[in-house]
This record gives structure tokens, C-alpha cells and sequence, in this order.
């Protein structure tokens, strides 16, 4: 009976327990953590015995790498060479110094989350971002969640119960990870009233559907895709204004979340935060961590009698941010009054980032790059990618660093490309027309030593 034979030939526990590789494991962690998976690789390799038992070095590195696999502490950072700014899969927005610095100062140790200093009595989390917010947008009043997704449930919740929303029907869209519009505004328990068409949507539309049900308008920015030809929408101040007149407040999801004109980027125009205040919306929802270029988060702001009722509903308290979100977006947001965010914060650096000191960089990484027979290496003209949902058809130019073999090209690309996302640190790059591309655009200035170090490493070993 072979497969019995293989597994009598598969080591026990303590056996296992006992090979010099496990050492650093016994030494890192627990004794009851590391039995836990040489009994899980045991269990394993007894299913498999059909096939013949794994040696015991090769169960012991099985184990290995399950335990640095498993016991991360988190996402593990990684240099984005892809080209893509807010790159959903990577994280989004990178955080700027002064937001991860005063993240991790309250980290750390205690702070003042929920507690007045001056009077030495219980205080607010919300009142470290409402005087903030009120400055950079206008807005009277503001409030910030976990995501712009749940600060929609909250606004449709506190505000919509049990009654009408108005959308146009070319804006009940679905958003990133599938969720959409309709499902979001069924779990808050609004009804949702659909106006117009896919493509053209008139104020007539939306006046004809008010009545006495009306909880509010509802306005949703298309932010990851674009609807063109014979198309019409209604502005937002006109919108305002239709809500003004039958006394329901206009909640305008502007998405991205930007506190500053695209436009002098050679971008299409965005809608801005101030703009929507400004003409007169009753709530403007938008995200923390795309163009604002904070952390993870739903910004809330608009009046102060409607963030009032969302700050006093049961659902603030589950989607309320925690204190190191709320000091990132905070630091984050000083960085507009101080009128400095294009040179601090990360994403706009990379937005403002010109093709000329792009080349530079590229070509000082080629300049580094070790001579590998049949690879070729060269600097070219590209195009990278606001991403995120924000922007959607928008490229920026740039240049990059092709590379690519005379001698594996059917192969070699993905080969290289795995080999640097396995390296450490990880590297992502992009495959195009069987060459690995990387784009200095959305690699941090600090971070060209390490990425050259890492291709040197892949490139000499292939």
C-alpha cells in the first residue's frame, strides 16, 4: 500500500518541531502558534501521500513560508512603479509626512480624542475637523466617516427614511468593489425615484418628480467613467435652487473629494468641494483618500442644521473614524489653509510632477541598471493615470523606463515583473507589449535608490 507507506514516512509533530529551520519561528513566536501550522502542513501533506510524502526540509519550509505569509502585521508597502496615482489595489493616496507624522504621534500614546483640556470634561471627536473643514470648503459645518460610501448612508438614513430621493437615472451608478447607488439607498431605507434617462436629465425632470414624499435630491458625480455625445445635465446651482424652492436639501456626492482646479494640470475640469458649497447644495459628500490625497475617510459638510441630525443619528457612532484617521485628515487638511498642499501633499506632487524632470529620473535609473546581455533598456515617452475613480480618461504625460529581453520576450516580462513584486521592498510595475514599464510619476523621490537596488537585483539574476 504505497500511499499508507508515505505517510508512515512523514514525520510527527515534535519531530518537525524539532528541525533547525523552525528555530527562528520557536524564537519569534509562540510554541502553541508554530504547532498550530506544522500540524495544519502535516494534515497536508497526509492528503497528498497518494502523490508521495514532501521530504521533511521541504514540509519545514512549507511551514516557513506559511508563517511569514500568515503573520504579517499588515499590507505591505510596496513601490508603485505603475503609474497609476491613486491606485485602489495599492492603497490610494499616499499620505504626506506631516499626516503620517501626526498619525502616529496619537498612535503612540493618549490623546485628547474625546476630551476638552480647558475645562477637563468630555469633549467631541468631531471638533477636531469641523472648524478645519468649514475653513478649506465654505461650508458651515462638517463632519468625516469611514468612507464616502458610508457617509452616503448616513446622509440618506438621518435625512431620507421611509421617504423619496430624486436621482437622475444616468447617475444611479455603481461604484468600486460593485456596490451601487440603489442597493446603498435600500439598506439606508430611502426610496429611490429615477429621473430622465441614461443620457439626458433636465430640471423639468426633477421638478415634475418633487412632491410632498420628497426627502431631498440626490446629485452623484460619475467619477470612474464618462458618458458622451448627445448627453445633458443640470448644474448643481440649479439643482440647489429647485431644492431651496420646495424645501429639501440637494445632497451633491462630488466623489474625489478636490480642494483644488485640475485644470492648470492639463486635466479635465473636477468638480470642486468650495464650488458646490458655494452654489448652494444642503450636503457635499466626497472621499479622504483619492484627490484630497488624505486617509481613508467620508467627508461630510454643508449646513449646520443637516450635519446636526447626521452627527446625532445611532449609525454616526458605527461609522464614526478613529483618532489616527482623524489627525491624518487633519494634518491633510491644514495643508489647504496653509496654501502649500500642490508641495506637500504626495498626490499632488505627482499630479504637478512635469515630463521634463520625469525623463531625468528615468534616466538616471537607467544609468544605474547593470549591463545584462539581451536585456535592452531605453527611456520613452508615456502616459500615466490619475486612477481611483477620479478622472476617468485622463492621462498625464511622462516618461518611463522600458525594459525588455532579445531572448525570452514571450516570457520574460512576467517573469521580471513577479520577480520584483517578490523582491523586497516589492516593486509593481506594469507589463506593455511584453516589456516591463515603470513610471517614475507615482515613485516617491526617496524611494529611487531602493527600486534601482531592486531591478539591479532581478535584472543580474535572470
Amino acid at each position: 500500500m504505497p500511499h499508507m507507506d508515505a505517510r508512515r514516512a512523514l514525520p510527527s509533530v515534535d519531530g518537525l518541531l524539532r528541525h533547525p529551520a523552525l528555530r527562528p519561528l520557536l524564537a519569534c513566536y509562540t510554541r502553541p502558534a508554530v504547532t498550530g501550522l506544522v500540524r495544519q502542513a502535516l494534515d497536508v501533506a497526509r492528503r497528498e501521500a497518494a502523490e508521495g510524502a514532501p521530504s521533511v526540509d521541504a514540509l519545514a519550509d512549507r511551514i516557513v513560508q506559511e508563517a511569514h505569509r500568515r503573520w504579517r502585521s499588515g499590507p505591505q508597502p510596496v513601490i508603485n512603479a505603475t503609474g497609476v496615482v491613486l491606485h485602489t489595489n495599492l492603497g490610494r493616496a499616499p499620505l504626506s509626512r506631516a499626516a503620517a507624522e501626526a498619525a502616529t504621534a496619537v498612535a503612540t500614546g493618549y490623546s485628547a480624542l474625546e476630551f476638552d483640556l480647558s475645562r477637563g470634561t468630555r469633549g467631541s471627536r468631531s471638533e477636531h475637523l469641523s472648524a478645519l473643514l468649514g475653513d478649506v470648503t465654505g461650508a458651515e459645518d462638517g463632519i468625516a466617516v469611514n468612507n464616502n460610501a458610508a457617509g452616503l448612508v448616513l446622509a440618506l438614513a438621518a435625512l431620507c427614511r421611509r421617504r423619496e430621493v430624486i436621482v437622475s437615472r444616468g447617475q444611479a451608478v455603481e461604484i468600486g468593489g460593485g456596490f451601487r447607488i440603489p442597493a446603498i439607498m435600500q439598506e439606508s431605507g430611502a426610496k429611490l425615484i429615477e429621473v430622465g434617462t441614461t443620457n439626458r436629465t433636465r430640471l423639468s425632470d426633477y421638478a415634475a418628480a418633487l412632491s410632498a414624499r420628497t426627502a431631498a435630491i440626490l446629485r452623484v458625480h460619475a467619477s470612474n467613467f464618462r458618458i458622451v455625445g448627445f448627453t445633458e445635465t443640470v448644474d448643481v446651482a440649479s439643482l440647489a435652487t429647485l431644492a431651496q424652492e420646495h424645501g429639501v436639501p440637494l445632497i451633491d456626492d462630488v466623489g474625489s473629494g478636490s480642494l483644488l482646479d485640475v485644470r492648470p494640470y492639463g486635466l479635465a475640469p473636477e468638480p470642486l468641494v468650495q464650488e458646490s458649497v458655494a452654489a448652494g447644495a444642503g450636503l457635499v459628500l466626497f472621499s479622504g483618500d483619492k484627490l484630497l490625497g488624505g486617509p481613508q475617510a467620508g467627508v461630510i459638510v454643508g449646513r449646520a442644521d443637516l450635519i446636526a441630525r447626521l452627527r446625532k443619528h445611532p449609525l454616526m457612532r458605527a461609522l464614526r473614524p478613529d483618532k489616527i484617521t482623524i489627525a491624518a485628515l487633519g494634518a491633510t487638511l491644514l495643508h489647504y489653509v496653509r496654501g502649500e498642499a500642490d508641495r506637500e501633499i504626495p498626490v499632488w506632487c505627482m499630479i504637478g510632477a512635469q515630463a521634463p524632470e520625469l525623463e531625468a529620473r528615468a534616466r538616471a535609473w537607467r544609468a544605474q541598471l547593470p549591463a545584462v546581455e539581451g536585456m535592452l533598456a531605453g527611456v520613452e515617452p508615456g502616459a500615466s493615470t490619475i486612477g481611483g475613480g477620479s478622472l476617468p480618461g485622463e492621462t498625464l504625460p511622462t516618461h518611463v523606463l522600458a525594459l525588455h529581453s532579445t531572448r525570452r520576450a514571450a516570457s520574460w516580462a512576467s517573469a521580471t515583473a513577479a520577480a520584483l513584486r517578490a523582491g523586497m521592498p516589492p516593486v509593481v510595475a506594469r507589463i506593455d507589449d511584453n516589456r516591463v514599464v515603470l513610471d517614475p510619476r507615482t515613485v516617491l523621490p526617496e524611494q529611487d535608490a531602493p527600486l534601482v537596488a531592486a531591478l539591479g537585483r532581478v535584472v543580474s539574476s535572470q
